[in-house]
């Protein structure tokens, strides 16, 4: 029985499903160093492991309270103490627990990075090439956004190829450029930013509440025995040793959470982040951001929360061919001639004319490398001697490369060359001089010249 070949149409679309289904989605793809659970569905930050020390320093103290303070007092004295005792911290707990996963696993605000750098909006400059003066585009280092009436600078950030949001700032922990960064807390692991300093805080403010409540407890563990046995302070402490235990622990430990929460319920009501506190000193000129009060704590708490820009679990969409760009001068980063790489971001500062350099220094050898074995293969230079040929491509190399240096195209956009007369005419020049060489050559070795 004779099959006839299925459909063209259906052979292009399951070709197109099978390609789709191999893009990798966006996760897998991810530039920044964060770590992901679950398939996307949890964003954590390089230091993820400090996220299990935290929650050991919360259950454990907790778990001891339970064991050996709240069950005492259930057995002691009268259920309608012990019994609550015991629920509320359990519940707390979990709150508080509950309330440190939202902080660290889920997307802070990250900008999602451009594939490319933005187009050049300014000249600056002339470059000679082939003795015709071409512009020079270059893209400011800041550009001036006005917010509520002040003007504030935004930077460009080399790494995400994009101009920074207001109050937006590079993680260099993370490798993220971050709305609203207020700061990377190595305790949760994850940056805080706009989409989860709201969590952040409560976490804090909550884990204080539970250190408080635990070292009360414990005193009033303290006094029960004390007067159930109509012994001293002192004598009452040693017969429960883990609740001295407990009240110098939470001693401690409310310095730290209790302190943290007092600065940033200053930082609220002054609708500033710890980033801009340290770094830019409002005391010293108005905060823009600053709208009174009782709006700024309406903004942190009862507002809902921006959507994340980034789809992680989504298929990476397929990124198009790089046109090159039909302006004839170079493209200049707003940190050329300077160190490449965000300060925040703490690498080796390595200069653009280095990496220029560098660049143009590979392709070239790599294309001269390919023609010569082109060129042999078509027996162009294969009579003539090593020598002569040698001395052909070197003259011919150093022509190629001076006319050429300024036609390398943008950094970031991949690395392609345009063909400009110059180049086809040196090339020209190339293959003439090699055809002379093997014509000559080919002269002294026939026969009538012997």
């Amino acid at each position: 029985m004779h099959v006839g070949p299925p459909a063209r149409g259906s052979d292009l679309g399951a070709a197109g499903m099978a390609a789709d289904a191999e893009e990798p989605r966006v996760y897998e793809a991810w530039k920044g160093s964060n770590i992901f659970f679950l398939q996307g569905r949890f964003i954590f930050g390089p230091d993820v492991r400090s996220l299990f020390l935290t929650i050991f320093l919360i259950v454990a103290p907790v778990s001891v309270f339970c064991v050996l303070v709240a069950r005492k007092l259930m057995d002691d004295f009268s259920n309608t103490l012990g019994v609550p005792v015991m629920v509320v911290v359990v519940v707390f707990t979990l709150y508080d627990l509950t309330l440190l996963l939202l902080t660290s696993g889920r997307d802070p605000g990250i900008v999602p990075r451009n594939a490319h750098p933005p187009e050049p909006e300014i000249y600056e400059g002339n470059n000679e090439v082939g003795g015709v003066q071409t512009p020079q585009l270059r893209l400011p280092r800041t550009k001036d956004v006005n917010v509520n009436g002040v003007t504030v600078k935004v930077k460009y950030c080399d790494t995400c190829m994009l101009y920074r949001p207001p109050r937006c700032s590079h993680c260099s922990i993370c490798n993220n450029c971050v709305e609203r960064f207020d700061h990377h807390c190595p305790w949760v692991g994850q940056c805080i930013g706009l989409r989860n300093y709201r969590f952040f805080y409560m976490f804090v403010f909550s884990t204080t509440l539970l250190c408080l409540y635990v070292f009360g407890f414990c005193w009033v563990c303290i006094v029960k025995i004390k007067n159930a046995e109509q012994i001293s302070i002192w004598r009452a402490m040693t017969k429960t040793p883990a609740s001295i235990v407990l009240i110098i622990y939470t001693f401690i430990s409310v310095w730290f959470v209790g302190g943290l929460s007092i600065f940033h319920l200053y930082l609220m009501s002054t609708n500033q982040t710890t980033y801009e506190n340290f770094r830019y000193r409002y005391d010293r000129r108005a905060n823009p951001y600053n709208r009174g009060v009782v709006e700024n704590f309406k903004e942190i708490f009862f507002t809902s929360i921006a959507p994340s820009k980034n789809k992680f679990r989504a298929r990476v969409p397929r990124e198009q061919g790089f046109q090159p760009r039909s302006s004839g001068g170079g493209f200049m980063s707003p940190n050329m001639g300077k160190a490449v790489g965000d300060i925040e971001m703490g690498r080796k500062p390595v200069t653009w004319d280095e990496l220029r350099a560098v660049t143009q220094v590979g392709d070239l050898e790599e294309g001269l490398s390919n023609r010569n074995i082109a060129d042999d293969k078509d027996g162009e230079l294969g009579e003539v001697s090593p020598d002569l040929s040698r001395e052909v491509l070197a003259s011919g190399s150093v022509e190629v490369q001076a006319t050429t240096h300024h036609r390398l195209s943008s950094w970031g956009r991949g690395r392609s060359w345009e063909t400009t007369p110059e180049v086809q005419a040196v090339a020209a020049a190339v293959g003439e001089t090699s055809r002379m060489g093997s014509g000559s050559g080919s002269n002294i070795m026939a026969p009538g010249n012997l």
